[in-house]
């Protein structure tokens, strides 16, 4: 899967023109003159692949506090699966008075768990709305690879390899996802009352007359900045704020290029899991090319966004480069563990380029 992105991979059903939204290209969208209304990072809530990388609510209590006060961040996507851990998540950051994406992603299970679970986390967004947090719901992410039935596989990483290899049908994959995004923002709908969004590829057909915020995930890759303002300025085409819900970069020379099919780098079959070969660690690749996004979304005006992601606690940084997992993991501190399998109860973590980077830009953003 290497040299191909997210947007790459789903070309096909694009090229089918089904689903397009009948909103007049011509709209225009809402914009500030210059700058983010928020700009945030994002944080999961998930089960870890070790007891102790699992999630640890006073790690989250110190990460949250990191983002908010080290960063400089005003906002937090707070994303993943189960309710209660999103809830005491999204609880802490509206405390520590940051600005809050909630998004549930229960992924894998029958459809009408992962509208359930949708459900009861927008509960929990409003809620908060109520109490005063500033608060936004995101119905989901990514719908095609998430969710069960779409296109075949039985699970993401299975969808993606039939959807690069052409085995589904385009027309059929574009009806289930038209039908289950309406059933989200009904879900959504029904339980939130402030303003909704939704994470798509970024060159996913959405009917975003059902959403208050056009959600883009942008792993865009251009060799020059006006390029990707070209690119960027279709989303406004809606006539709705814009939020850029996850932009980023791994950790190697060539990443950027890659972008959402970046992660794709290590042997998994291999134990303990290794890099491929060929890769070289780079923290300031990374590092420029999202200080390169940050200033380009700035410039636009949108309405927030995103950096994917603060932390990926599965992804060790080591030594030996070859188990040096890290390099395929777009989080912006590294892990660092005991050994290469064994994370050990008193892992830590340590800043990269990116997040110096980050934290250089918002702090002067917030005084600007």
């Amino acid at each position: 899967m290497h040299g191909i992105t997210r947007a790459q991979f789903l070309t096909g059903a694009i090229a089918t023109g089904v689903g397009a939204s009948a909103l007049p290209a011509n709209a225009a969208a809402p914009r500030r003159p210059f700058g983010l209304t928020y700009r945030g990072v994002g944080y999961e809530v998930a089960d870890g692949e070790t007891p102790y990388t699992s999630y640890n609510a006073q790690r989250m209590r110190h990460d949250l506090w990191t983002i908010r006060y080290a960063l400089w961040a005003s906002s937090v996507s707070v994303f993943g699966d189960g309710v209660e851990r999103l809830r005491a998540t999204a609880e802490r950051a509206a405390q520590l008075g940051l600005h809050i994406w909630l998004q549930p992603r229960l992924g894998d299970r029958p459809e009408n768990e992962i509208l359930e679970h949708l459900a009861e986390t927008g509960k929990a967004a409003e809620r908060l709305r109520r109490q005063g947090a500033r608060i936004n719901l995101s119905v989901g992410c990514e719908f095609v690879l998430f969710v069960p039935g779409i296109v075949p596989g039985a699970d993401a990483l299975e969808r993606i390899k039939n959807l690069l290899s052409g085995k589904y049908d385009r027309q059929q994959m574009q009806r289930r996802l038209d039908r289950f995004i309406r059933k989200a923002a009904a879900v959504g709908r029904s339980v939130f009352r402030g303003q909704i969004s939704y994470a798509a590829a970024q060159d996913d057909h959405v009917d975003w007359r059902l959403f208050d915020i056009v959600g883009i995930d942008y792993y865009g890759y251009f060799n020059r900045h006006a390029d990707y303002v070209r690119d960027l300025r279709q989303y406004r085409r809606f006539g709705k704020p814009v939020t850029i819900a996850e932009c980023g970069s791994c950790t190697y020379k060539g990443a950027p290029q890659l972008g959402g099919m970046a992660w794709d780098a290590v042997d998994y079959n291999k134990d303990p899991q290794e890099v491929k070969r060929g890769l070289v660690r780079s923290e300031q690749t990374q590092a420029r090319y999202i200080a390169t996004m940050l200033s380009i979304f700035e410039s636009m005006g949108f309405y927030s966004a995103t950096v994917y992601e603060f932390i990926t606690p599965d992804a060790p940084h080591l030594s030996q480069g070859r188990y040096d997992l890290d390099i395929a993991s777009y989080g912006i501190v590294k892990p660092i563990w005991k050994s290469a399998t064994n994370p050990g109860p008193h892992w830590h973590w340590e800043p990269k380029a990116a997040f110096m980077a980050i934290a250089k830009h918002y702090a002067q953003a917030r005084w600007r």
